[in-house]
């Protein structure tokens, strides 16, 4: 089953609840990018706004940091109602410990990798992750174009999971509209992070079912 989790990045912040609230039946989870102005080129938001989400709406909070030391900050986002805590691979020299750090917070624990970083950097911490985010641009800025390359990337990291008989869930993120949906998918994703598409115009909800009704399209029919 594919899921699908709206960006709020591209949702209008000076009316954020509503905005959840606009989703809220349709979406599968919420997916939450913080940025520091270090580990990426852009300000975003804190715990302080994931607790009010956590008391906004009842979807799973799927945080991404895009931080840099990302340690000192799990826990607090764990603590702020972070259903997922996802950290990237280039962000802390000690992967593995920043995963045990959320998994020991609550949390389940999601690593992300950038485009330039290769699948095989995953492979000894299978054990430890709960998602995989596969970036499909380069982070720090929403409505960049999809880069195609990408897509060979995310088999090799469903071929990775496989092998290692996990239950891992693969998530993308970056340029992901009805266009690139299905490629995403049959390339093996099964969580789709979507923000211009999602709030870029017209009725929310809409917009998330046309977005599911692509990528589901490439699955084997029951």
């Amino acid at each position: 089953m594919v899921r699908i989790a709206p960006s709020i990045l591209s949702a209008d912040f000076a009316r954020l609840a509503d905005e959840v609230a606009r989703v809220e039946r349709c979406a599968d989870l919420l997916h939450v990018d913080v940025m520091d102005g270090h580990f990426v080129p852009n300000i975003t938001v804190g715990p302080p706004v994931v607790a009010s989400l956590r008391a906004a709406t009842g979807l799973p909070l799927d945080v991404h940091l895009m931080i840099a030391n990302p340690d000192a900050y799990v826990g607090r986002f764990a603590e702020a109602g972070a259903s997922i805590v996802t950290v990237h691979a280039e962000a802390t020299p000690h992967v593995h410990r920043t995963l045990q750090a959320v998994k020991a917070a609550g949390a389940k624990a999601g690593v992300a990798i950038c485009p330039a970083t290769p699948a095989h950097f995953l492979e000894h911490i299978l054990d430890l992750v709960d998602l995989i985010l596969v970036m499909t641009v380069n982070p720090g800025f929403g409505g960049q174009e999809f880069i195609s390359g990408m897509l060979a990337k995310v088999r090799q990291v469903r071929a990775m999971i496989e092998d290692a008989d996990r239950r891992i869930d693969i998530e993308v993120d970056g340029g992901i509209s009805d266009a690139t949906a299905p490629l995403v998918v049959k390339a093996g994703a099964n969580v789709l992070v979507a923000g211009n598409f999602v709030f870029g115009g017209g009725d929310p909800c809409a917009n998330i079912e046309r977005l599911r009704r692509s990528a589901s399209s490439v699955l084997p029919s029951c």
